[in-house]
């Protein structure tokens, strides 16, 4: 059960920030009510909502999910692999201090972003992307085994984040689309495989008794409720313009 969350008010400079999707400007209005529609559905799954103020200094600072990966039991802050994120983390530490008194971090040359790294219980898997290379991977692996986790270090080839093809839904159930789908190190899972059609809907987010889903895709809507699963599906399409989903939006613990 999670009982914590925590996002960051996307700031004017959102729209300047980085972006890899070609799918237009981001109409900021817009996207101030997907992040309160975002809020909401958080607090309808009976979660704390720690709401920060925009960070204008930092563009993608709304994705707070790259600056840390939280736990029950530790955190890690973790250092961005974009250049103009790397120091996020400094605004978000004394944040994660206030829940956690021991807090190791992702040290230079290495770097991680948060949405390269995902639990499914007491294992990590940590993918290798544009974002996140080798020697952050490595880091994060030691890290984690200290407090008696497993981790599994996992190559992307097409993917943007690692939890932009997968996501965990507990009970052994994954939401998996593209390069993921057929991967070994997923073949013990239970699998609601997002057809190509609508890849994005891959990176949704449990929250206790929902799965946080965004708006407009049907199959997958279907699908995780087939599963036994009550969705609360909200529009993200402005935080999809640069290259964000529902995870990355928040921190959960």
């Amino acid at each position: 059960m999670f009982t914590q969350t925590i996002v960051k008010k996307p700031g004017k400079s959102y729209l300047q920030g980085l972006t890899t999707s070609n799918l237009g400007k981001p109409d900021y209005n817009r996207l101030l009510i997907q992040h309160d529609s975002y809020i909401e559905a958080l607090s309808k799954c009976g979660v704390d909502v720690e709401v920060h103020p925009a960070d204008e200094k930092f563009p993608d600072s709304t994705f707070v999910e790259d600056t840390a990966v939280v736990t029950k039991d530790f955190a890690i802050m973790t250092n961005p692999g974009a250049p103009s994120r790397a120091e996020e983390t400094i605004a978000m530490e004394p944040i994660i201090k206030k829940y956690f008194t021991t807090i190791d971090h992702i040290e230079a040359p290495g770097t991680l972003d948060g949405g390269d790294v995902l639990q499914i219980d007491n294992h990590f898997y940590i993918g290798l992307s544009s974002r996140t290379n080798e020697q952050g991977a490595k880091q994060f692996s030691d890290i984690v085994q200290k407090y008696g986790y497993q981790a599994t270090i996992i190559t992307l080839k097409e993917l943007f984040h690692l939890k932009t093809g997968i996501s965990y839904l507990g009970e052994q159930t994954i939401v998996v689309t593209g390069e993921l789908i057929n991967h070994p190190n997923f073949a013990p899972y239970k699998k609601i495989i997002v057809p190509e059609t609508e890849t994005y809907a891959a990176n949704c987010i449990r929250v206790n008794d929902y799965v946080i889903i965004p708006e407009g895709y049907p199959q997958t809507k279907q699908a995780i409720e087939e599963a036994g699963y009550q969705t609360i599906a909200i529009e993200t399409s402005e935080f999809q313009k640069h290259d964000g989903g529902l995870s990355c939006l928040s921190l959960r613990f």
